[in-house]
């Protein structure tokens, strides 16, 4: 009696399991398939650094599924006092514009921050701007470099 009482414990306790694993999976399934583009809106990164390591920022950003960018040469208009209190050398920067996926972006701040830390001369300034609207699907596709997107669209 004692012995069924007990497999009939562990039945119960094994369906449960099931049935729990059972909504978890199916809840990362409707999460994904109702994922919309609001969840994942695209970023312009908008990061001035030393114009010698433009490249090798642009490099850095790209890796993080980065589909577009634009790098523009500038000159900065500080003063010495002002250039030596941010770690600049000299007032040659590049700009680099870059269209990024809101979800990256904590990691590319974060890589970005490490980087300006740690690289000898390699000093900037990293800040984002929402961007509120893209017209179509297709375009959204492209920036936030989502190839499914792109290929659905092709299809209908």
């Amino acid at each position: 009696m004692a012995e069924s009482r007990r497999t009939k414990k562990a039945v119960a306790d094994v369906i449960r399991r099931v049935k729990r694993e059972v909504k978890q999976k199916a809840a990362r399934e409707a999460e994904v398939a109702g994922r919309t583009v609001t969840d994942n809106r695209p970023e312009l990164l908008i990061t001035t650094v030393p114009r010698a390591k433009g490249e090798y920022y642009a490099d850095l950003i790209q890796s993080f599924d980065v589909n577009m960018q634009f790098v523009a040469m500038g000159q900065g208009t500080a003063d010495a006092t002002m250039m030596s209190m941010f770690g600049f050398k000299d007032s040659d920067k590049a700009v680099i514009f870059s269209v990024i996926q809101g979800n990256k972006l904590p990691a590319a701040l974060d890589a970005l921050e490490e980087k300006f830390r740690t690289i000898k001369n390699g000093k900037g300034i990293a800040y984002t701007v929402p961007l509120s609207g893209v017209i179509g699907k297709l375009i959204f596709g492209f920036l936030i470099n989502n190839r499914n997107m792109t290929v659905e669209n092709k299809e209908n």
